[in-house]
C-alpha cells in the first residue's frame, strides 16, 4: 500500500447538522464519492478514514464540500462539481496541481460564479489577458456561460460599453424559412442559451432594459457583416457552425477597445455535408498569432450530469479509435 493510499483526518464541522449536510441521506454523498473515485470511506463522528489510490483526492474534495455544508445540505450535483473542480473524470487520474487550485470567481448582481477545474480557470485567465480567446470543447463544459459571465462583469465595471452576443443561425434538419414569425422570432430559439445565462446573472427586467437601450445586443451572425465593433465584449457561440468565410468576417469586426470570445465544439457541426467548419479552420490559421489564446476543454470539464461526462468520453474514444 502506497503512502497516499490511506488518509486519516478530522473535518472541522459546526455540529451534527453540518455533518448530515455533508454526508447526505444515508451517507449518499459519501457513497457517491466512493463510487466515482474507487475509494473506501469510513467515519466516526468528525473523524474520516479514506482508503484507495485516490484517497488524497477524496480528502481534498471532502474538505471543500465540508466548507459548503455549513450553509445547506449538499446534493449529488455538489459532489460532482467538487470532483470536476479538482480535475477528476471517471476514467482519468486527477490532473489539477496545487498551483492550479486557486479559487477564481466572477461576481454578477444575481449570482457568484466559481471556476471549476484547471481548464475553466485557464479559460477565464485567457479572456482577461487576451483580445481574442477561443474556448473549444464538448457541451456542458461552461464555455458560453463563463464567457457571458466575463462579459457581464466587464460591462458592469465599465471596461466595455456594450455586449454583442452572436450565434450562427444554422439548424439541424430545418431551415429558418419554415419557422413562423419575423426574423427576430425565427432566430430567438438559437440564442436562448445566451438569454438564459443573462437572465440568471442580471435578472429578466434588467436584461430587457439593457436590450432596449442596445447596451446588450443578441443577434445572428449574418447581422455582423459590414460592422465595426468598438468598446464591446463580443461572443460568437456555436462557432463550429460557421464557414471559414463567416469566421473571417466575424473576426474582422473586432474594433478598438473590444474583447472577443469564440466558443464551439468541432465534433458537433450542423453545416451541410461537405461544408468545412470555420472553427476547425481558424484553430489552424491563428495558431501562434500574438493576442490570441486557446483553451481546449474535454470530458473531465463537463459540469452537467456525470452521465454526460461518460457519453462525451465514449464519443472521444470512438473518434480516436
Amino acid at each position: 500500500m502506497s503512502e497516499t493510499a490511506q488518509r486519516e483526518f478530522e473535518l472541522e464541522l459546526e455540529g451534527n447538522t453540518t455533518l448530515a449536510n455533508l454526508c447526505g441521506p444515508l451517507d449518499a454523498n459519501l457513497n457517491l464519492l466512493e463510487e466515482r473515485l474507487g475509494v473506501r470511506i469510513r467515519r466516526r463522528g468528525h473523524h474520516f478514514s479514506v482508503q484507495g489510490e485516490r484517497a488524497e483526492l477524496a480528502e481534498a474534495v471532502l474538505r471543500d464540500l465540508a466548507r459548503q455544508a455549513t450553509a445547506s445540505a449538499l446534493s449529488s450535483e455538489n459532489v460532482h462539481l467538487g470532483l470536476v473542480e479538482h480535475g477528476n473524470a471517471d476514467a482519468k487520474p486527477a490532473r489539477a496541481s496545487a498551483a492550479s487550485n486557486e479559487v477564481v470567481v466572477i461576481r454578477t448582481p444575481a449570482i457568484t460564479i466559481r471556476a471549476r477545474g484547471e481548464h475553466q480557470r485557464g479559460y477565464l485567465a485567457n479572456i482577461h489577458a487576451h483580445d481574442l480567446t477561443f474556448g473549444v470543447g464538448p457541451a456542458g463544459t461552461g464555455k458560453t456561460y463563463l464567457a457571458v459571465a466575463c462579459a457581464v462583469e466587464m460591462l458592469l465595471a465599465e471596461r466595455v460599453r456594450r455586449l454583442v452576443l452572436v450565434r450562427p443561425a444554422v439548424e439541424a434538419g430545418e431551415r429558418l424559412g419554415f419557422l413562423p414569425g419575423d426574423m427576430s422570432q425565427k432566430v430567438d430559439p438559437y440564442l436562448r442559451p445566451i438569454y438564459d445565462a443573462l437572465y440568471e446573472m442580471l435578472g429578466f427586467d434588467r436584461v430587457a432594459r439593457l436590450i432596449e437601450r442596445a447596451v446588450i445586443e443578441v443577434a445572428p451572425l449574418a447581422f455582423m457583416r459590414g460592422r465595426s465593433l468598438n468598446d464591446a465584449f463580443v461572443i460568437l457561440d456555436e462557432a463550429q457552425n460557421t464557414t471559414p468565410e463567416q469566421m473571417k468576417m466575424f473576426l474582422t469586426r473586432i474594433g478598438f477597445g473590444s474583447r472577443a470570445v469564440v466558443t464551439g465544439d468541432v465534433t458537433q457541426t450542423d453545416l451541410p455535408a461537405g461544408k468545412p467548419s470555420g472553427l476547425r479552420h481558424v484553430l489552424h490559421v491563428l495558431r501562434g498569432v500574438k493576442g490570441v489564446a486557446f483553451t481546449h476543454f474535454d470530458a473531465a470539464d463537463v459540469v452537467r450530469h456525470p452521465l454526460v461526462q461518460r457519453i462525451v468520453q465514449a464519443y472521444e474514444a470512438e473518434s480516436s479509435g
